[in-house]
C-alpha cells in the first residue's frame, strides 16, 4: 500500500506517517510539499491513495485535485483546516472521495482511507434482473453497464452503485441515510452532501434536471426516488 501526503506542514507528514506505520503493516507513506510536487508524484509513484491538503502554496488543494482528474482517477481524501460545506461540496465536485477536517483524529483517518479503498474495490452488487430499460436509459446489470441512447455512460464506481440502489427501488422513495449506507457505509449516514454531489452528477451524465425529472425525482428533506417506468 502506497499513500502520498500532500500537505506544506512537515509535522503533519510525519505524524501521518507514523500514525499508518504504527497502525498498518505495509504501508509506504510519501510526502510532498507543494502542488507541482504532488502531480508528479502521482503520475511516476502511482500511489494507491492521496491525501490532499486544501491549503497549499502556489497552487491550492482544489486545482490540483483538478488537474490530477485529468490524467488519474486515483483516490483523493481532501484535508481541510475549515469545516464547511461549500468547501466539501466543492471537493466531491471536483472529484475527491472524501473530506477530512483538521485537526484529525489518526483512527478516523485511517477508518476514512479504509472506507474509500473498501468502497471503490468492492464490486458492485449482483442482481438477478438482467437489465432495466426506462426511456433513453438501459442498466444491464449482469455487465454493470449504463447507456443512454445506445451510448455507453462512463460511470464511476460509486455513480454506478448510487444508480444501482435507486433503480432497485423504482417508484419508491431511497431515503438520504439509507443511500448513504447502502453505497459508503453506516459510518457516512448523516453525510447528506455526498449524495447531493452524486446525484448532480448522475444527473448530468443522464440529461437529466431537477425542475422536470425523467428518472431522478427529489423528495425534498427525504431523499430521492427513481421515477417507474410506466
Amino acid at each position: 500500500m502506497r499513500i502520498l501526503v500532500v500537505d506544506d506542514e512537515p509535522d503533519v507528514v510525519e505524524s501521518v506517517r507514523l500514525g499508518f506505520m504504527l497502525q498498518w503493516r505495509d504501508v509506504d507513506v510519501l510526502g510532498v510539499g507543494e502542488g507541482e510536487a504532488a502531480l508528479d508524484a502521482v503520475e511516476n509513484e502511482r500511489p494507491d491513495i492521496v491525501l490532499l491538503d486544501v491549503g497549499l502554496p502556489t497552487i491550492d488543494g482544489y486545482e490540483v485535485l483538478r488537474q490530477l482528474r485529468a490524467f488519474s482517477d486515483v483516490p483523493v481524501v481532501m484535508l481541510t483546516a475549515r469545516d464547511d460545506a461549500m468547501d466539501k461540496v466543492k471537493g466531491l465536485e471536483l472529484g475527491a472521495d472524501d473530506y477530512v477536517t483538521k485537526p484529525f483524529n489518526h483512527l478516523e483517518l485511517m477508518a476514512r482511507v479504509k472506507a474509500v479503498l473498501r468502497r471503490l474495490e468492492m464490486p458492485a452488487p449482483a442482481s438477478r434482473m438482467p437489465s432495466f430499460k426506462s426511456g433513453e436509459l438501459e442498466v444491464d446489470f449482469a455487465e454493470q453497464e449504463a447507456r443512454l441512447g445506445g451510448r455507453r455512460l462512463d460511470l464511476t464506481p460509486t455513480e454506478y452503485k448510487v444508480l444501482y440502489h435507486l433503480i432497485r427501488n423504482a417508484g419508491h422513495v431511497l431515503e438520504h441515510g439509507t443511500l448513504l449506507a447502502r453505497v459508503w457505509g453506516r459510518e457516512y449516514v448523516d453525510e447528506v452532501d455526498y449524495i447531493r454531489v452524486y446525484i448532480l452528477r448522475l444527473r448530468e451524465k443522464l440529461g437529466d434536471s431537477s425542475e422536470s425529472p425523467r428518472y431522478i425525482q427529489t423528495e425534498r428533506g427525504v431523499g430521492y426516488r427513481f421515477i417507474a417506468p410506466s
